[in-house]
């Protein structure tokens, strides 16, 4: 459960913007999509493994 202390006349846009922050990190929203299908683990080893390759690539093509 999120908690939000709102200040004394602090502004509800303000206090919502905060809430909306700290929602969007807590990674709940991401782990509901994720859990709305089944994926084989060989197909997400797979996925990992091709992002894995991705990162590395234009980490090298940074150092040049």
């Amino acid at each position: 459960m999120i908690i939000m202390p709102i200040k004394e006349g602090e502004n509800i846009e303000r206090a919502l913007k905060k809430f909306k922050r700290k929602y969007e990190r807590t990674g709940v929203l991401k782990e509901l999509r994720r859990r709305q299908y089944f994926t084989k683990p060989s197909v997400v080893k797979r996925e990992q493994k091709i992002h894995a390759i991705y990162v590395e690539q234009l980490h090298r093509n940074e150092e040049e």
